[in-house]
């Protein structure tokens, strides 16, 4: 309860200064499908460009608690780690086999509750090919609860002259993406490849819509 509580306030009073700052525009696939409103349970995987993808997918979806998982690192910032614990931020420790992440995830979505999740897992290099492949993290977290994926794609245009954009894709049922004839690892592999095509599809579109303004 306090986590809802302390996300409402931080969106209701950080909305003006988003506005300056990210000057969002918000793209659809298909709004009919998925539009910025999410009933029940669902994991939101989204490319990563900087820190601030966080805050742009917490103002894209306003109306829901967003509890996304976070490398160890940001939470070692002080008051950083701090404000992102009030969040509600998942710690995932990235140089450990703590799974501790997956239980704790589980549970809010259980619960009704939404993910987020970067399955690039860390923020690209200058000149690696982006998105980073995709670790299985999301994959199997949609396997075992069975809830949707939903794909969103952001150009990372934060603190610029030009405009946020951001594009929600259609839900995946990734249920409907496994194969009884591969073994678990294989699946994984394979789901989470499909969900990187998917981001990378939906940065094509959303270049195809900008240009019609």
């Amino acid at each position: 309860m306090l986590i809802k509580f302390w996300n409402a306030f931080v969106k209701v009073t950080g909305y003006p200064a988003q506005k300056a700052i990210f000057r969002m525009k918000v793209y659809y696939e298909d709004k009919r499908a998925q539009s910025r409103s999410i009933r029940g349970k669902a994991i939101i995987i989204s490319n990563h460009t900087s820190v601030w993808d966080y805050a742009a997918l917490m103002f894209v979806f306003f109306f829901r608690t967003l509890r996304c998982q976070m490398a160890e690192v940001l939470f070692e910032k002080q008051p950083l780690g701090l404000f992102l614990k009030m969040m509600g931020g998942i710690f995932v420790d990235r140089n450990s086999f703590d799974l501790g992440c997956v239980g704790k995830s589980q549970s809010i979505l259980e619960k009704g509750g939404v993910v987020g999740i970067f399955p690039e897992s860390r923020l690209p290099l200058k000149n690696e090919e982006r998105p980073l492949p995709f670790k299985p993290g999301a994959a199997y977290l949609a396997l075992q609860s069975g809830a949707p994926v939903i794909p969103v794609f952001t150009n990372g245009a934060y603190f610029t002259k030009k405009r946020a954009r951001v594009i929600i894709g259609t839900p995946v049922d990734v249920r409907s993406l496994y194969d009884e004839s591969l073994s678990e690892k294989e699946n994984l592999e394979r789901i989470s490849e499909s969900l990187r095509e998917k981001i990378i599809s939906l940065e094509q579109q959303l270049n195809e819509q900008t240009k019609k303004g």
